[in-house]
């Protein structure tokens, strides 16, 4: 499904994406992949018949071929973009020591322009062109038609940073058994937020809730219900959705709770940056706390008064700052490659790429989409560059990393402390 954005609502987004596009260096290929358009194919596989799920058992020496559906040019590319950039940089390096089980990784990559016909008909594609993995957007609305593709076919489909438990079998039945994600889970990203406040000492929020896409009310779910287990007081939550035209409204009620600090979930789209310049318009000052979706300063006001106080939580910091010298050294070569990060996507890109690798070693080599999943499922604390993943049975999105809380002062970034989520929170939706 297509998120529910209004025409306006679509180009005041895609407005606001255009810095994060140039930062972002545009597309993601580089000398382990190379990017198409829908109907374009690339690194084909040369009359060789791997389509589909059955045993893929490949000879020594022939690449693991990745088919990576993703968004390029549109309101995804700003996560879709770096979390492509950090796989490659990530494959490239287990390329250099051997590869998986003597096979090189190989990225195929299809621009969907996050377009719900272009996400079936890029997967397809892919498939049909010889790849073993289908990798995808970091939406699961908007990656649906291409997730489906890959499971109907049998295959390990993996976003990179997919942000709800919806990737798996909650939303795709017993066929999702093999669709995972190693972003962060709402229950567990919405608990670091609360105990990032927690760490913080503010104790009463009011929130604002975007409702365009799933993640966002999840995410927010999660923050209230560990935030008031922790004592804290929820004082308004005002809901939204994305170019509806109450932003300003939601704002003003918000100013009117006069909390400690406000939250807000939402994509980094106008009506994000509308409510921080409506609160600091008005006088409010307090902090504002924000998942991962707002992560980054490139959508936040260009008035540096106003971008102040600005807190959200992420898998990695892209300022040089991060607590994990390695870290820092990927955004030194990624930024060395033209591919700077503008947000922390890069990391859990990389850090898919190490978990796909695992589960293969695991199967001594072999592809095969079952064997995958259960090797996947199975995960606790399996060490990544991104940090210990683990999975269950019930949740096919990562949890159990830590975060780092961001603050931005002035329009400049920096890291401030890691949180953990300690248990997921437990939500209703």
């Amino acid at each position: 499904m297509r998120s529910p954005f209004s025409k306006l609502g679509l180009m005041i987004l895609v407005l606001a994406m255009s810095v994060a596009l140039a930062a972002c260096g545009g597309g993601g290929s580089s000398s382990s992949s190379e990017s198409t358009e829908a109907t374009e194919s690339t690194e084909a596989s040369g009359g060789e018949e791997n389509a589909g799920g059955g045993e893929k058992e490949a000879a020594s020496g022939e690449p693991i071929k990745i088919g990576a559906a993703i968004d390029e040019s549109s309101f995804m590319a700003p996560t879709d973009d770096p979390a492509l950039a950090g796989a490659e940089l990530e494959a490239k390096k287990i390329n250099e020591e051997g590869g998986v089980n003597g096979r090189e990784i190989e990225f195929t990559v299809g621009n969907t322009s996050a377009e719900p016909g272009k996400n079936k008909s890029v997967a397809e594609e892919l498939v049909g062109n010889g790849a073993e993995i289908l990798w995808v957007t970091c939406d699961v609305d908007v990656a649906t038609p291409a997730i489906q593709v890959g499971l109907a076919e049998k295959m390990l489909t993996v976003s990179p940073c997919i942000g709800t438990d919806q990737m798996g079998p909650k939303r795709f039945g017993g066929e999702g058994k093999l669709a995972f994600s190693f972003g962060n889970v709402a229950q567990d990203e919405g608990a670091a937020m609360a105990e990032a406040a927690k760490n913080q000492g503010w104790k009463s929020v009011a929130m604002a809730v975007d409702q365009s896409i799933a993640y966002e009310p999840n995410v927010c779910e999660a923050f209230k219900v560990r935030f008031e287990e922790n004592g804290g007081e929820v004082k308004l939550e005002e809901k939204f959705t994305e170019g509806d035209g109450t932003i300003g409204s939601v704002a003003n009620k918000v100013n009117g709770a006069n909390a400690e600090f406000n939250v807000i979930c939402a994509t980094v789209a106008g009506d994000a940056t509308t409510f921080v310049s409506s609160l600091r318009g008005a006088g409010n000052e307090a902090p504002i706390l924000g998942p991962w979706s707002l992560d980054g300063t490139f959508w936040l006001p260009k008035n540096q008064k106003e971008a102040t106080n600005i807190w959200a939580v992420s898998p990695a910091s892209t300022y040089g700052d991060d607590p994990n010298a390695e870290v820092n050294k990927i955004v030194k070569e990624l930024t060395a490659e033209g591919k700077q990060p503008v947000t922390g996507a890069f990391l859990l890109g990389a850090g898919a790429v190490d978990g796909i690798k695992a589960a293969i070693e695991e199967n001594e080599g072999s592809t095969e989409g079952e064997a995958l999943a259960t090797s996947m499922e199975a995960f606790e604390n399996l060490e990544t560059v991104s940090g210990p993943v683990s999975f269950s049975s019930e949740l096919h999105t990562a949890f159990g990393r830590e975060y780092r809380l961001i603050e931005v002062t002035n329009g400049k970034a920096k890291f401030v402390e890691l949180v953990k989520a300690g248990e997921p929170a437990e939500i209703s939706g």
